[in-house]
């Protein structure tokens, strides 16, 4: 499987790369030097609102969090260097053993960073279907609904079992040093979301799935491109109602899951046949768009739940009309799955705007 190259200049690049490392090398040391200030102060202010409203002691919580997020950054950023060193330093060329290095660091980074929040903000994490994740090789379609949940793959999928996955990840996640620079090490396809060519991101897409054989490969993506919403949803239906009325009739019935973009996804199912599709269903971390929405303090204490799906490579159509049909009744499993969820336990698996829009009240914490 080749690599994709990055589409900025190398010039822009290294300037880019330096900026951002120096940046958070130095946020990382000032919240360090200053945590002693600022965390007491943050626990006066929790202490405060906890008293006044009843809110759970999130201000300490998002200051230890904000440290934790810097230190996995810097010992990303060591691990690829320590990488770079042992793999021919200026001399470093695309090599197995550079690969396998890079795919552990990014499980490591990428788990790390959700391990953090899983620990401070007291998460408790249930999964069904875990067995159904090895051997591979296979297609992951993995749910999108907050800031939070784009660690989970690696932390709940990856992590622990040597799987290498190639992930899709929107272009803007380069400005994240450790993507910009790791993510070029491993097969990684940055896709503008907003372009003229979709049909070279498409073809970017589906070269992802190229020789996907191997019992421990997988190839990743968000199919609905963006965080879910109960309002980016109806904007969505309403959109494809009136340019296809076909695909706009299959995405009607959906609830709690945007409508799966069709180029990316089906791209990969196409082109990886005959390896088997994951489906990756969470619910608890809906509507945590913004730090804002973690600052109400529904997070701390959560149960989080994920279904995994496997299903045959082989049930898979081979015709475009199909493979949309099968992709819509796989998004659909999985939005039937999350409305019983919320019949469950409502108040525990949306987020405070999230239920505000969706029109689902929440407990006081009062």
């Amino acid at each position: 499987m080749r690599l994709h190259p990055s589409d900025t200049p190398l010039p822009k690049r290294l300037l880019r790369n330096v900026r951002t490392i120096t940046i958070e090398a130095l946020l990382f040391v000032v919240w360090t030097v200053l945590l002693p200030l600022t965390l007491p102060l943050a626990l006066l202010v929790d202490l405060v609102r906890g008293l006044v409203r009843g809110t759970p002691w999130t201000g300490s919580r998002l200051v230890l969090m904000g440290w934790w997020f810097l230190f996995g950054e810097m010992r990303g950023l060591s691990g690829l260097a320590l990488t770079w060193l042992l793999t021919g330093g200026p001399f470093s060329r695309d090599s197995p053993r550079r690969r396998e290095r890079t795919w552990f660091l990014q499980s490591q980074w990428a788990g790390g960073h959700m391990d953090g929040v899983r620990r401070i903000f007291g998460l408790r994490v249930e999964i069904d279907g875990a067995e159904l994740i090895e051997p591979g090789p296979f297609v992951a379609l993995v749910r999108h609904a907050s800031i939070i949940d784009n660690a989970l793959p690696a932390a709940f999928v990856s992590r622990g079992r040597g799987l290498q996955l190639r992930y899709v990840l929107k272009h803007e996640l380069q400005a994240l040093p450790t993507l910009d620079w790791g993510g070029h090490w491993v097969p990684t396809c940055f896709v503008r979301r907003a372009t003229d060519d979709a049909t070279q991101e498409i073809a970017n897409v589906r070269s992802l799935a190229e020789g996907l054989d191997g019992e421990l490969e997988g190839a990743l993506i968000f199919p609905e491109g963006t965080r879910w919403t109960a309002r980016k949803l109806a904007a969505v239906q309403e959109k494809l109602l009136a340019s296809d009325p076909e695909v706009g009739a299959l995405a009607a019935s959906l609830r709690w899951v945007l409508p799966p973009r069709l180029g990316g996804p089906i791209a990969l199912l196409d082109e990886g046949r005959p390896a088997d599709v994951l489906v990756v269903g969470h619910v608890g971390f809906d509507g945590f768009e913004t730090v804002g929405d973690i600052w109400s303090g529904r997070l701390v204490g959560r149960t989080v739940r994920i279904k995994i799906w496997r299903h045959d490579g082989a049930t898979v159509p081979t015709d475009r009309d199909g493979q949309v049909r099968w992709l819509y009744a796989r998004w659909q499993e999985l939005d039937d799955w999350i409305d019983e969820q919320r019949r469950l336990d409502p108040s525990s698996t949306l987020g405070p705007k999230a239920a505000r829009e969706a029109g689902v009240a929440q407990p006081s914490r009062g």
